[in-house]
């Protein structure tokens, strides 16, 4: 097998990683799909407990990754270059952007920004009374929160360590374990590199299961509503092989034929979309409450980076942000390595920078624009979103918000669509990155084998039907949540990583001139 999923340019197969990472993955899964019941109560109880216990370590561990990146980006280590002094980068401005945005947010951001303020308004923050004008403010700009700056900092603090392992040290893998391979040693190539690695991957495949738990059902909605056909698992299953053909033939094709490819029709197709829902929606309105949710959202920053509610103990908190901040972390793995293995020839400051500011702002354009008319549409009367939340669920919702809108049929089948090639956009990343984890001698500027990457986008797939046959696609969801503790510590390992490269190799950057007071003696 280590014969046929190698080339002289794609390293080889490494079974260290790739064998004990597939069995970890049917290991913790087969329990919750056979063990339904016990195995959801044990894994809500385990979130439970760990919300309660270490809610603060995830506010706090955000917080200091927003401002790590801000060090590291202003600070006189962010004009370092990501490759040799003449490499160009491998990919356009707009397409990296494109590339970076895409994979990070799945369909989970067209969704969610439609049903998130739905869900504040009926039960707001801080004592807020449910449906008050207050409660309006604030569900509109809750959602950029948790999809903002602190949000796209988690994803981004491993990036700077592994992309410069990868271009400047030039070292031959794309995983963690040889990122922080300065801090732990020679323990890099034993036990613990494989178990960092190992869990690493358990922990994207998790989080893969969250993007397939709130899209397939969507997109099986659409497909009912439009053809007439029952909703039932066989036709969830089919979507999901359709799906796996899609993004599996990209990820086949490789970076630049690809993922590239699918990320620049997701940008433009995106744009598109709120352009239209912006001009042809209560513009004004929408504006306005963009403008007013970035100005509460600066000035209740640090309150709501902080709130844990400790005295009245709502809960809040705990199932909102925290829960959050654990979902960003358990992409943490997949997003750092992606995005530093597509930033080649770009300063460490413009990687930061448009990760953070690029990222937050795309969320912001969906959250603030698709959010604001759906509050629109509940605050005016013309549609009951909140009871159509409650009695019909998301996927009903989202048809019946663009169904408000000029040219219904083909603004929902532009949603959906937008829905299909984000999802396939984030699995062919992930398989990419998977394939690179588990893959030894990888040159920086290679490709994992085709076979290899093929291989991983089959494992997502085969794993997703059958948690889905199972009912066990939610336990799943959440045990991977309840994974990202464990990546707390491993993210300060990469941040102290980063920093002791940079004192190594660009530690005369320390180093303060000396000021002539006297004129030197003869």
């Amino acid at each position: 097998m280590e014969q046929s999923m190698s080339t002289e340019k794609q390293g080889f197969l490494d079974k260290r990683i790739f064998w004990p990472s597939i069995i970890v993955v049917i290991a913790l899964a087969l329990p919750l799909a056979i063990f339904q019941e016990d195995g959801k109560a044990v894994v809500n109880a385990i979130f439970g407990f760990m919300t309660k216990y270490f809610g603060w370590s995830f506010l706090l561990f955000a917080l200091g990754c927003f401002f790590f990146l801000l060090w590291v980006a202003l600070g006189r280590y962010g004009g370092i270059k990501l490759g040799d002094p003449d490499d160009k980068p491998e990919f356009s401005l707009m397409s990296w952007i494109g590339m970076l945005f895409c994979a990070g947010v799945g369909s989970g951001l067209m969704i969610w920004s439609i049903m998130e303020p739905i869900y504040y308004i009926q039960g707001p923050p801080y004592g807020i009374e449910a449906f008050s004008d207050q409660a309006y403010e604030w569900s509109a700009m809750l959602p950029l929160f948790h999809w903002g700056f602190s949000a796209w900092a988690l994803y981004g603090v491993g990036v700077p360590a592994i992309a410069y392992v990868l271009f400047v040290r030039k070292r031959k893998a794309l995983r963690i374990s040889e990122t922080v391979r300065n801090v732990i040693g020679d323990r890099a190539d034993g036990w613990l590199g494989t178990v960092i690695d190992v869990f690493m991957v358990f922990g994207i495949v998790g989080a893969i299961a969250t993007s397939l738990g709130v899209a397939v059902p969507m997109v099986s909605y659409a497909v009912s509503q439009w053809f007439g056909i029952q909703e039932s698992l066989m036709l969830k299953v089919i979507i999901l092989v359709v799906w796996t053909g899609f993004f599996g033939f990209s990820v086949y094709r490789g970076l630049a034929k690809g993922i590239k490819i699918l990320s620049d029709i997701n940008l433009y197709l995106g744009l598109g979309l709120l352009i239209f829902v912006l001009i042809c929606g209560p513009t004004i309105f929408i504006i306005d409450m963009i403008t007013n949710s970035l100005g509460l959202m600066v000035t209740n920053f640090f309150r709501m980076s902080t709130y844990l509610d400790p005295v009245v103990k709502s809960g809040w908190p705990q199932s909102w942000t925290v829960f959050y901040w654990a979902w960003w972390l358990a992409y943490l793995p997949m997003m750092a390595l992606f995005v530093a293995r597509i930033s080649k020839g770009r300063t460490i400051r413009q990687v930061v920078l448009v990760e953070l500011f690029a990222g937050a702002g795309g969320c912001f354009g969906f959250m603030g624009i698709l959010g604001g008319y759906a509050l629109h549409l509940q605050k005016s009367g013309i549609l009951d979103v909140a009871k159509v939340l409650s009695e019909q669920g998301s996927a009903a919702l989202c048809f019946s918000v663009m169904g408000q809108l000029p040219m219904s049929g083909l603004v929902t089948f532009i949603f959906v669509l937008l829905c299909f090639i984000f999802v396939a956009t984030t699995l062919d990343s992930t398989a990419f990155i998977l394939a690179s984890i588990s893959t030894r001698d990888l040159p920086s500027s290679a490709e994992p084998s085709r076979k290899l990457r093929f291989t991983w986008a089959a494992i997502l797939a085969f794993v997703a039907i059958g948690l889905m046959a199972v009912n066990a696609l939610k336990a799943v969801q959440l045990a991977s949540v309840i994974g990202a503790l464990p990546m707390i510590p491993i993210g300060v390992l990469m941040c102290v990583a980063f920093v002791k490269y940079v004192q190594e190799d660009y530690g005369y950057l320390n180093q303060t001139p000396v000021r002539m007071t006297e004129a030197p003696q003869e």
